[in-house]
């Protein structure tokens, strides 16, 4: 018998360390994930040179969040039908759009007469409606980002507020969807229907779900690098590191955990939705293997590799939600090379025009 029980207690001790050995395993390659997510969410790495773009223009436009900007590019041909969104990552600037600051895409896109709206601003948004303000406490959050060309003060020349989501609430949504979408056919003439949308990393989440609840204004969406199951395990946590390092926001104010608001924004969850709609997608994640010129510091490594593997897995089990529902409305692209910086998002768009030019308007 007690030999029974020594063996007993020795596999018991096994078991213990066996288990010991995968948490510690596991919450190290959480912290490889969630670390360089809280430390940069949208434009880490090597980026494209571009800047301030003189073709474009301020259109400024009011909301339940105040004067908010966007920058306009205006088709070759002058149409006025052919219309695309281009939504931010995580570190939106105040200023200028991602898209205008690191790549060169709206000149792209108006060569191939699609009009070009950039909404300025936003970070942490994920362009949703909000339940409340941004608070711990009752206490405003942070004071905005700061850091690289994804990331820097929404303070200054732009006129930006940076207590937007902290002492008002986000309401993108809204604004893109009613707000702006009537200002820009009210004062320029632009079809409000059948418009693209696309984005990056938040932005790419969010441009599924204004096409999965506004098919009448969104005919096309596409995601580059985006969190498009953010209701697996783990995925709410790393983005509440990521928001507080973009921003200082708090995710529970965005929407409670697992409740219908949340649910409502996740791709995985609502992709029946998008398959009903016959929305043209383009969904994309790079391998998160660098590509010539993608690191030129340590940083790039440790910042863009980990955080678009976490992309792709998030990619990944979407293609199979919707391969599982027989959705033949998606076009995927996995190239070989690229991690999460403007490099990959820049040459994905260039890849995409085509169809998207096909699909709207």
């Amino acid at each position: 018998m007690r030999g029974v029980i020594g063996r007993n207690a020795r596999a018991g001790r096994l078991r213990a360390r066996r288990a010991g050995g995968w948490l510690k395993k596991s919450v190290l390659v959480s912290m490889a994930v969630v670390l360089p997510l809280g430390a940069s969410v949208a434009g880490g790495g090597a980026t494209a040179s571009a800047a301030f773009n003189p073709e474009g223009f301020d259109f400024w436009v009011d909301s339940s969040m105040g004067p908010i900007k966007s920058r306009i590019f205006r088709a070759a041909d002058g149409n006025t039908n052919r219309v695309v969104y281009a939504l931010d990552g995580m570190r939106a600037r105040g200023d200028l759009s991602g898209w205008e600051i690191d790549t060169e895409v709206a000149r792209e896109l108006s060569k191939w007469n699609i009009n070009v709206v950039m909404p300025v601003g936003g970070p942490s948004s994920f362009y949703a409606d909000w339940n409340a303000p941004s608070t711990f406490l009752g206490i405003p959050t942070g004071s905005g980002p700061s850091g690289s060309s994804s990331g820097s003060s929404m303070t200054g020349s732009s006129g930006w507020n940076e207590t937007v989501g902290k002492v008002s609430t986000y309401k993108w949504e809204t604004f893109l969807t009613e707000n702006l979408r009537w200002a820009l056919r009210d004062r320029l003439g632009f079809s409000p229907n059948r418009n693209g949308v696309f984005g990056l990393s938040m932005g790419g989440s969010a441009a599924l779900t204004l096409s999965a609840y506004h098919p009448d204004q969104f005919s096309f969406a596409g995601s580059y690098s985006g969190y498009l199951n953010i209701s697996a395990p783990g995925m709410r946590e790393a983005l509440r590191v990521a928001m507080l390092s973009a921003g200082g926001y708090n995710i529970d104010a965005m929407a409670p955990p697992w409740g219908p608001q949340w649910l409502r924004m996740d791709p995985f969850v609502f992709a029946p939705q998008l398959k009903a709609n016959n929305t043209r997608l383009w969904i994309a994640a790079g391998s998160a293997l660098p590509a010539a010129g993608d690191v030129n510091t340590p940083l790039d490594v440790v910042q863009g590799v980990p955080l678009e593997a976490l992309a792709l897995v998030n990619t990944r089990a979407f293609q199979v939600r919707m391969m599982t529902l027989g959705a033949n409305n998606v076009t995927y692209s996995f190239p070989p090379v690229g991690i999460h910086n403007w490099r990959n998002w820049e040459s994905e768009v260039y890849r995409m025009i085509p169809d998207l030019s096909a699909n709207i308007g």
